[in-house]
């Protein structure tokens, strides 16, 4: 397998003298989220939150209106959009295991064609703890580097550079890392190599209520408009989403000093920009939280892709359904860069251009071993389905599960699966998702046969122990 990752890389390599006169490669800046779902956002029609940059950002942006989050959980979301394979390919179906040095990724495919890379933020791909440094042999492909494995504490976040000294983020960690950034670009402005850079921040991921005070002051928990499928049910709900939009507004002034600093350095004429989330959250919708549920709180997320006039790609919505996968390989189709045979994902930069959309709009979505708070002691289960541009399709193992008209139920709740109305429809979507499943190798088998493959050391909760 080292040999084969080596061969590609040369591959590419020299694919890329060959290409690099005939068409202008862009930089590409990554800015992601953590946990922050697609309906958040002034320009979604969210009636609380303020986001006026990213409202902006999008108003320039082709924007993905029906993005989805594959296995909508840190790792599985990040291992995915980095290598464009899914999570039984890649194996990284769980938080806290590492993803292989034996994949090809987006850095390593873009270093290999003369990029310079980067990388600041929460990682979580490195498995071994949280707070372990993490060396530059497992940072796949990425060689300025600020990061941390994973933290939640963001106002006394720490970081590792080069070296296994640890560093500390001063104050909350997301400005700080934007700060850094900013530096970053900085640097770029005169120098003739393209870039790939990645910023990940970890909020709006609770704990919700860390936000700068400013932020928080934003946003009274008892003036709030709820979503309509929120349940009569705990005040928590109306304190955590006040405490979500504050760091999701504390996000967007720190989008907007990244855009201006862009603008300022020139760099906004030849660098796409890409924001986007590994997943959303569930913040009360139908009486849950958090994430790897099949509804769309928790599978839909942002993704706008702002292109430079050297693209000649319009802003525009589009109704494409895209899923975390086919964000590297549709990265590398904007900068005219081979996709290697490893990734499983579509490359939609023709789409963006004007061509035919690649896909048959219908994504997969997984969870393919219920782990940490959607433990099968709180009713996770393993599941197979479908995003569609209409429908949501899900099956357990027991068989059909759920089937909503996102279109005339676009809050979902409505289960149409067990409806004799609905059977056609139903069956339709049971030989599409058996299709989709053939063609990823996926026999839909319990989680311990994934666990058993793949060696995961899981815990009575199916949970990968962790040290901070």
């Amino acid at each position: 397998m080292a040999k084969r990752l080596i061969f590609a890389l040369l591959l590419l390599a020299g694919l890329g003298r060959t290409l690099g006169a005939e068409a202008a490669r862009p930089n590409v800046m990554i800015v992601m989220a953590d946990q922050w779902r697609a309906q958040a956002f002034g320009y979604a029609g969210d009636p609380n939150v303020r986001t006026p940059h990213l409202d902006a950002l999008e108003r320039e942006s082709v924007d993905f209106t029906r993005a989805v989050s594959s296995l909508p959980v840190c790792c599985p979301a990040r291992a995915s959009l980095l290598t464009g394979q899914r999570a039984v390919t890649h194996g990284v179906f769980l938080n806290d295991v590492p993803l292989g040095t034996n994949v090809l990724t987006l850095a390593q495919v873009l270093a290999a064609q003369g990029y310079d890379t980067g990388y600041v933020g929460k990682w979580h791909l490195n498995g071994g703890g949280r707070s372990e440094f993490i060396p530059r042999q497992r940072r796949q492909g990425f060689d300025y580097w600020k990061a941390l494995e994973c933290t939640h504490n963001y106002n006394h976040s720490s970081y590792y550079g080069d070296t296994p000294e640890k560093l500390q983020w001063a104050g909350y960690d997301a400005i700080a890392q934007t700060r850094d950034a900013r530096e970053y670009l900085r640097s770029r402005a005169t120098n003739s190599r393209p870039f790939l850079f990645v910023l990940s921040w970890g909020p709006p991921h609770s704990p919700y209520g860390t936000a700068p005070e400013k932020y928080q002051a934003l946003y009274d928990p008892s003036k709030l408009i709820l979503r309509g499928n929120v349940p009569p049910g705990p005040a928590g709900w109306r304190r955590d989403l006040a405490g979500y939009y504050a760091h999701c507004s504390a996000l967007d002034d720190c989008a907007g000093d990244l855009l201006q600093t862009l603008r300022e350095t020139g760099l906004d004429e030849k660098t796409i920009v890409i924001f986007t989330s590994d997943h959303g959250d569930m913040l009360g919708s139908h009486g849950m939280t958090a994430k790897q549920k099949p509804y769309d709180e928790s599978i839909r997320v942002p993704l706008l892709m702002r292109c430079p006039p050297l693209t000649g790609i319009k802003a525009r919505q589009v109704d494409a359904v895209i899923a975390t996968e086919d964000i590297m390989p549709t990265v590398l189709g904007l900068c005219h860069v081979p996709v290697p045979a490893t990734v499983e994902g579509m490359d939609y930069s023709g789409y963006m251009r004007g061509k035919r959309n690649p896909s048959d709009n219908a994504a997969l979505i997984w969870c393919v071993a219920p782990f940490g708070e959607y433990t099968r002691s709180v009713g996770g289960r393993e599941f197979r389905g479908l995003r569609t541009e209409r429908f949501t399709y899900v099956r357990d193992l027991k068989g059909p599960w759920l089937l909503f008209d996102n279109t005339k139920d676009p809050l979902q709740t409505t289960n149409l699966a067990a409806r004799i109305d609905t059977a056609r429809e139903r069956k339709k979507l049971d030989r599409l998702l058996d299709a989709k499943l053939r063609q990823a190798h996926d026999s839909f088998l319990p989680a311990d046969d994934y666990i058993k493959k793949w060696g995961w050391p899981v815990n009575e909760r199916g949970t990968v122990p962790y040290s901070n």
